[in-house]
């Protein structure tokens, strides 16, 4: 059992009485804001160095950071259930940050290619694959079923408050050093998770039952999924989103140079404004006790509305606010489809069901982003961003009129359209 310390001081801090939680939090944040410093970074050189705003480029570095995942998290997540995720989470943090201090000494040594950085982006994805699943299961190790909804929201809260720093520093260390110094910070970044992960207290962990042998294992978390109407309608809704609306590395980069002709502060500023909005719907995310299906929806419908306006936008200063809306409808959905799973898939089956996830939400992004890249060229950056609105947007008339024309849905499925959901 967990030993809860001291009484949390509201609703919204309520898995930060949790020891090993706080520990996590801590490294996540530190860890957090050097992946969104190195993703600012990646792109600015991509598209400023080692091309000629190349959409088509940063689209392809985009696509390979995801592609292992859709051939190497299923088996992850029957890892995930067969081992400690503790361990799997120390060899993932170090074996990141050894590939991000080869990519910071190629960038000093003044020598990197653009093979390199495909290379590398390559690789890291392939222990992503390993990493992404096995994180998602970890959060009801440390709190808890109860507090589950929360830990997603907090997670989500530290993910986007990185994201509010993370972008303007890199801005301001390549402006002022290049972007070299920002790839050794996220190196160094990644042991701060690592420390928080070995530093736990191993009798204060929820631990989930373990699968015998890893034999199998992929087939039964597939077919387990199949069974689930539920978790298959949240699978498609994240697809869609993750494939054609979640492109915003690739997206701001081409407005903000090509269509705002902006330099690497305004750039990097772009990701922190967006964050504010994502931050705020994490935290109310947080305050929820049971993540529900019209809240799904009620995203979904926002962000296809906001983000044809974003692609509309006439200046620059109108674009970044237009960010923050954008990234609360985004966070809406991705925080509530997250723990709905999370909650509604059997302890011993959550690792699989989070490296499908993972596969279904951030493995469309090979195909995603190269597409998209493309657009960028063909049509305009403009395009880029109606592509994922229109997708999202038909996604949403898609459930909606499934929903009206199948009377014989699932209860589980559709009845929480019919509710009203949880007040923050």
């Amino acid at each position: 059992m967990t030993r809860v310390e001291r009484p949390a001081k509201s609703p919204l801090w309520a898995s930060m009485a949790v020891y090993n939680f706080r520990l996590y939090f801590v490294g996540g944040l530190i860890s957090n804001t050097g992946t969104w410093a190195f993703r600012t970074a990646q792109a600015w050189l991509v598209l400023t160095h080692l091309t000629n705003n190349s959409a088509s480029a940063l689209g392809i570095v985009t696509g390979l950071q995801f592609l292992p995942l859709v051939f190497l998290a299923p088996m992850a997540g029957a890892l995930a259930d067969r081992f400690r995720k503790r361990r799997i989470l120390l060899i993932t943090q170090f074996t990141n940050a050894a590939l991000n201090a080869v990519l910071a000494a190629l960038t000093l040594a003044g020598i990197v290619q653009l093979w390199q950085v495909f290379l590398l982006a390559f690789l890291q994805g392939c222990v992503d694959s390993f990493d992404n699943p096995t994180r998602q299961a970890f959060a009801s190790e440390m709190v808890g079923p109860e507090l589950l909804p929360n830990a997603v929201g907090l997670n989500s809260a530290s993910f986007n408050g990185a994201r509010l720093m993370g972008p303007a520093l890199a801005g301001l260390g390549i402006a002022a050093f290049g972007e070299g110094p920002v790839f050794v910070l996220n190196a160094l970044s990644y042991l701060a998770v690592a420390w928080a992960v070995f530093a736990m207290r191993e009798s204060e962990l929820f631990l989930s039952p373990r699968r015998a042998t890893v034999k199998g294992a992929v087939r039964e978390g597939i077919r387990y999924i199949r069974t689930r109407r539920d978790i298959m309608l949240i699978l498609v809704i994240v697809f869609m989103l993750g494939t054609f609306g979640m492109n915003f590395q690739l997206t701001n980069a081409l407005m903000a140079t090509a269509v705002f002709h902006q330099g690497a502060e305004a750039y990097g500023l772009l990701g922190s404004i967006m964050a504010i909005g994502s931050m705020t719907a994490a935290l109310r995310s947080a305050r929820r006790r049971q993540p529900s299906l019209r809240i799904i929806m009620m995203g979904l419908a926002g962000f296809a509305a906001v983000v044809t306006a974003l692609a509309l936008s006439p200046n620059y200063l109108t674009y970044a606010l237009l960010l923050i809306p954008t990234g609360f409808a985004a966070l809406t959905v991705m925080t509530t489809a997250n723990a709905r799973v999370q909650l509604s898939a059997d302890p011993q089956m959550r690792g699989r069901v989070m490296a499908l996830y993972g596969v279904v939400f951030m493995g469309g992004t090979p195909l995603g982003a190269p597409l998209i890249g493309w657009v960028g060229d063909v049509w305009g950056p403009r395009w880029t961003l109606l592509i994922g609105a229109i997708a999202v947007g038909l996604t949403f008339l898609a459930v909606m009129l499934w929903y009206v024309l199948d009377k014989r849905a699932d209860a589980e499925v559709t009845g929480e359209l019919d509710t009203v959901p949880d007040q923050a």
